[in-house]
């Protein structure tokens, strides 16, 4: 089966917890942080254009902040191609809006695929066969599927999918029924799901047909998919915000999980350089001119080659060196990050370091 997807990235991300690196004007999804030259943004594009043969099969959806951003990032591009929020609404509406919009030019058969712009994939080969086989399977059965990552450490940051019964295998990976999917768990309970080897981590990446999803929205999210059968996008900020995982994953009967294991990580805060770059024998991930005394776990990246930063006797720590801030936080307390950013929306001293 040689069927055509339609991949859409997911870029409308504020990437708060990269601050201040991640700033209103130059979100996560711009940057690179992978130590190469392309942003987390053009990589996702570049590795989902090595499977649709073209720029006119691929599609962004992203949030009229930083549409022009996109542009520049993305020349290539087709303008009717870019579908621009007016107000950020969360997942749910932008898989509907994007599902509506690729149904009326490919037909309900159009297998479309959804993608965060701001995750990072190592085995670029074996993500493709992974893509190839949710494809088969999307396309043959009235399925939602879901990209299972196989977890390796029990981490409480990621949302976890429980596998049922193997409906059958595609492109040579086995695919499952969704059992359940569960939120953020404690430490006990993903020890637990690791235990039983049924579970993945739930990856954000998903593969449908445009008629099948746009079924099953009607059935479980109509107050999202009717306004804009009926208005169009002009209704986009009267819609609720919900997650594609709340409004519609976890309540259809259709989901089914393919686990898979390409190497990846969703960039989530500070600490992913670590995962990414960390190398054994050295002490610390430096992105940064960095002059260091008894000074080990850290995470150090300044954006301006001229800065030097200077430490001693400091421990797990992330300092980032960014235009007029410098953050320095315990590698344990990067979550809080969003919590300093409302205290700087509250105080108009401070709107320019947003």
């Amino acid at each position: 089966m040689n069927t055509l997807l339609f991949p859409v990235i997911l870029a409308g991300g504020k990437g708060e917890r990269f601050w201040p690196l991640s700033r209103k004007d130059r979100p996560k999804q711009f940057l690179s942080l992978d130590g190469s030259s392309r942003s987390l943004l053009q990589s996702t594009a570049d590795r989902l254009l090595a499977l649709t043969g073209g720029w006119d099969s691929l599609w962004v959806i992203t949030s009229n902040q930083i549409a022009e951003g996109v542009r520049q990032q993305l020349p290539d591009l087709p303008s009717q191609n870019l579908l621009i929020e007016s107000e950020g609404r969360d997942t749910a509406a932008a898989v509907a809006w994007t599902s509506l919009e690729i149904k009326q030019r490919y037909g309900e058969d159009a297998v479309i695929g959804f993608f965060p712009a701001d995750h990072w994939i190592a085995d670029q080969k074996a993500f493709a066969h992974t893509l190839s086989a949710a494809t088969q399977l999307a396309a043959s059965t009235a399925a939602i599927v879901t990209l299972g990552i196989k977890p390796t450490f029990p981490s409480t940051g990621y949302g976890y999918i429980e596998q049922g019964e193997k409906i059958g295998s595609f492109n040579e990976l086995p695919a499952y029924h969704v059992n359940r999917f569960t939120e953020k768990p404690n430490r006990e309970t993903a020890e637990t799901f690791l235990s039983t080897g049924r579970f993945s981590w739930n990856s954000g990446m998903f593969a449908f047909r445009a008629g099948v999803v746009l079924k099953e929205l009607h059935t479980h999210a109509p107050e999202i998919i009717e306004p804009l059968e009926q208005h169009g996008p002009d209704i986009y900020p009267q819609l609720p915000k919900k997650s594609i995982d709340y409004a519609l994953m976890e309540k259809t009967t259709l989901a089914y999980v393919l686990p898979v294991d390409f190497g990846w990580d969703d960039l989530g805060d500070w600490n992913a350089i670590e995962r990414l770059l960390k190398k054994q024998e050295t002490p610390n991930v430096e992105l940064a001119t960095h002059i260091g005394l008894d000074t080990q776990g850290a995470i150090i990246y300044a954006s301006n080659s001229e800065d030097v930063v200077v430490t001693i006797g400091l421990e797990d720590v992330v300092i980032v060196r960014d235009r007029n801030v410098t953050l320095v936080v315990k590698k344990e307390r990067t979550q809080e990050i969003k919590q300093i950013l409302k205290i700087l929306q509250s105080d108009s001293r401070f709107t320019d370091l947003l």
